[in-house]
């Protein structure tokens, strides 16, 4: 039975910035990973030699003192991460298509609310308090201070008021609301739903800028492999755990693999869905709270993608980066709901790739999707999948493709679909139990899957734990990771990273 310091289940975001972690602070760390390479829903794939982004397409939180910013210069990988941001705020634009109104977004936070009193003359007084609560949360949230971070994330006021209540004490203008409750698209919750503190958390770093990464996601994972290699990081893909085994004093002494092969560790740290979590741990070891409460928890939103290219290239086309997003109704409750029929919010990603020393501009769009869009083929698999599924498939490509073209006609005879993927193609490609894009569902007064588990060197962290992206699935990490270095210890590697 090979024996490490810490085992690390799952290799997207949270689970290679665990490991890199652990690793730097001289621990010897085992990465399983259940596909066949790592990244999760980082990695990216490629059609025809061209690259396109599975689950990663922009992120806030670059800028100098930001908590991305932050996280990444602590783990030696800032330099090898290149941003490019959305510099101009007409490549960050959102329509309601009912209204017919467009509304470009700024770069900066002042620049943001300045922009939004332009487009709502007489609701200043409401614009100002709203982005005076978003940064005060942020001010008094610990976790978004490296060097302040705890081993539990502090609990305040406004985690027990929903975004939805905040804003209707601020102004009766339903679009105005609608604007500030945009990015709900990035953790896929009601406004009704997600607490302001947490919504807050999330817009925070996208209202001081937006940034998509050059190479997508496969920047990160190149990045944390080339310091993985210089640590005693090994990583296992096509493994998972299917027993835990030796377990005495409510501590788990090893696990059995799917590999046949035995490892011991001091503690574990899974970073997959809690479902998978579940899956993994003894049921004689859980009670029947924890189990329930798991099993209640809802998946959020997910998206049908479609993934196209512009061709042939056109190098006199800058094809800047941009993200368009048309909101059909400024009704975003309605919008979020699975049981909503009609015309669906969809997001146009706009940006030229170079792969093998040739260039693609590159078109990905997703529309909202939910698990009941699927239930008819929810037992089937990927390769096998019946006649009914397809015609659903090939309708909804050929919907979200008039969309594109009614927003860019002047690719009408140039863009060209060549990928599509459903809720259950993300189900099943990341072994994600529902599909959904952001994990479960981060709702007021939820109690989620989050750092110690009922087995004593055991822990939970990912998106699922703490807030939805990759800032908050990174964050997790960072504190689950402090639980098992040891408060001083992790102290002194903070101020030693942030310092030089």
């Amino acid at each position: 039975m090979k024996k490490y310091d810490n085992i690390v289940v799952g290799s997207g975001i949270s689970g290679m910035t665990l490991a890199l972690l652990l690793g730097m602070n001289g621990r010897s760390v085992l990465v399983l990973e259940k596909n066949p390479r790592i990244g999760g829903s980082l990695a990216r794939f490629y059609r025809e030699g061209i690259p396109f982004d599975t689950g990663f397409h922009f992120t806030g939180g670059f800028c100098k003192n930001g908590i991305l910013h932050d996280m990444l210069t602590v783990l030696g990988i800032h330099d090898r991460i290149e941003p490019i941001y959305l510099s101009h705020e007409k490549n960050n634009r959102l329509i309601f298509e009912a209204e017919q109104t467009a509304y470009d977004m700024p770069t900066g936070y002042q620049e943001t609310i300045a922009k939004y009193k332009e487009y709502f003359p007489g609701e200043e007084r409401a614009i100002d308090r709203y982005f005076e609560m978003v940064k005060d949360v942020c001010s008094r949230t610990v976790s978004m201070d490296l060097r302040k971070i705890s081993l539990s994330p502090n609990v305040i006021d406004e985690d027990f008021i929903s975004l939805d209540d905040v804003l209707k004490g601020l102004t009766g203008n339903h679009t105005l609301r609608a604007l500030l409750a945009a990015y709900s698209m990035c953790y896929g919750v009601k406004p009704a739903e997600i607490s302001f503190a947490n919504h807050s958390r999330v817009c925070f770093s996208l209202y001081q800028s937006v940034a998509r990464v050059k190479d997508g996601g496969d920047a990160f994972i190149k990045a944390f492999r080339e310091r993985f290699a210089e640590l005693d990081v090994d990583i296992l893909c096509g493994s998972h755990i299917t027993e835990c085994v030796d377990i005495r004093s409510n501590r788990v002494g090893g696990f059995a693999l799917n590999t046949g092969e035995q490892i011991s560790c001091h503690d574990c740290i899974f970073t997959i869905h809690p479902k998978g979590i579940l899956k993994a741990l003894p049921q004689e070891h859980l009670s029947k709270a924890f189990v329930e409460r798991v099993n209640a928890f809802e998946p959020s939103a997910g998206f049908f993608s479609v993934f196209g290219v512009v061709e042939p290239d056109d190098p006199a086309d800058d094809f800047n980066p941009s993200i368009l997003s048309l909101f059909p109704t400024t009704d975003v409750n309605r919008m979020l709901d699975p049981g909503t029929t009609g015309a669906k919010a969809l997001v146009i990603m706009k940006n030229r790739e170079v792969a093998n020393g040739k260039s693609y501009r590159v078109m990905n769009a997703s529309e909202l999707s939910f698990p009941k869009h699927v239930a008819a083929w929810k037992d089937s698999k990927v390769g096998n999948r019946p006649p009914g599924y397809m015609e659903y498939k090939q309708e909804r490509v050929d919907s979200i493709r008039r969309r594109i073209i009614r927003s860019y006609p002047e690719y009408s005879d140039t863009f060209r679909v060549v990928e599509a993927a459903s809720v259950l193609t993300f189900r099943d490609y990341l072994h994600s139990p529902e599909g959904s894009a952001y994990g479960v569902k981060q709702k007021i007064g939820q109690f989620n899957l989050f750092g110690k588990l009922p087995l004593r060197n055991v822990y939970a962290a990912g998106q699922s734990a703490m807030l939805p992206g990759v800032v908050g699935a990174m964050m997790s990490s960072f504190i689950v990771g402090r639980s098992i270095v040891g408060k001083e210890a992790y102290r002194r590697f903070i101020e030693q990273r942030l310092c030089n």
